[in-house]
């Protein structure tokens, strides 16, 4: 993507939402970054024996917001006008890392949620910043999601929107792998609090590569202080983790009286982890060349060890101002 053209999109963009812009009619809470705060910038160093040292910044739930005639659905230009004063400042900040990392020749990470929903102006704008620097990156469920939240999102929702979304992405949505330095980064879709039948075997493939590696997905999985600070944050409803374990979801407060047909809308029947996600967690912490996991989806940054040889990394929200820089050893 060539710089100029990002830019007058940018300010195009912008110019059409000046309420928001000026920060006007926006809940205080988010007043601040009306006049964007600047970028906080968490740094840490992992060591998973690198041949070299290298700097790669982790990017997570940026959530861009934009929708247009092209669509041919008022409801999706209404949903953006309606998200655009908690989500529409990802864009400004998307922009400030990735100038950072361009200075700092970084390798550049996202576990997810780039938009916010499916539109072609989204999906447009994805397609262009993936296009314009070195990226590696998990989806999502926002990737799939056409109207956040509308509908029972579950394998065959997602097909609904795989191939648009796929055309935008910088490489493989369902399982990829990339090599940087003698370290395995592996990319994988667990957007629904699940993970296919077929990563293990896949998984199994590089592991065979004998090279450190670390994995890249949106949602974290269980670990037991994450949870408890999910717990709370949430008052007992869910953890918002992959691989939570059935005894503890039993324990949720959340609404279990749905009617038949909507029973998808209770958190405790939306992350219950299934027979592949259990069997990939019991592979994954028999494995020591598995050194890091990557994640998003909480909005918020925590370090906790999964595994016993691999931290978990959860990046906080693009959209909030904030990402963290990595350097690797």
């Amino acid at each position: 993507m060539k710089r100029r053209e990002f830019l007058c999109f940018g300010a195009a963009f912008a110019a059409s939402f000046p309420s928001v812009a000026s920060g006007s009619g926006m809940p205080s809470s988010q007043r601040r970054l009306a006049g964007f705060a600047p970028l906080k910038v968490k740094r840490i160093s992992i060591e998973v024996g690198a041949s070299h040292p290298f700097r790669a910044f982790h990017l997570s739930d940026t959530h861009i917001v934009r929708a247009d005639a092209t669509d041919n659905d008022p409801r999706k230009v209404q949903l953006a006008a309606n998200r655009l004063p908690y989500m529409g400042f990802g864009e400004h900040y998307l922009s400030e890392a990735v100038n950072l990392a361009r200075s700092e020749k970084a390798l550049l990470l996202h576990t997810g949620d780039m938009i916010d929903f499916v539109s072609n102006a989204n999906l447009k704008l994805a397609g262009l910043i993936y296009g314009s620097d070195d990226w590696f990156a998990a989806p999502g469920n926002h990737e799939f999601s056409r109207y956040v939240g509308e509908a029972k999102e579950d394998a065959v929702y997602k097909a609904g929107s795989w191939n648009r979304v796929q055309a935008s992405w910088p490489n493989d949505l369902a399982f990829a792998s990339r090599i940087v330095n003698g370290v395995n980064f592996v990319a994988f879709d667990n957007v629904y609090y699940s993970v296919a039948p077929d990563v293990v075997a896949k998984l199994e493939k590089e592991v065979e590569k004998g090279l450190p590696i670390v994995l890249m997905c949106h949602v974290p999985f269980y670990v037991p202080k994450f949870y408890a600070h999910n717990m709370e944050r949430t008052k007992g409803v869910c953890s918002y983790l992959a691989g939570t374990p059935d005894e503890l979801i039993d324990k949720w407060c959340g609404r279990h009286d749905f009617p038949e047909g909507e029973e998808w809308r209770d958190r405790a029947v939306q992350q219950r982890p299934d027979k592949a996600t259990k069997e990939f967690l019991k592979y994954l912490k028999s494995q020591p060349l598995i050194k890091a996991v990557l994640a998003g989806h909480c909005h918020e940054y925590w370090a906790e060890r999964l595994t016993p040889t691999a931290v978990q990394y959860t990046a906080p929200a693009t959209y909030r101002g904030e990402c963290t820089a990595i350097c690797f050893s």
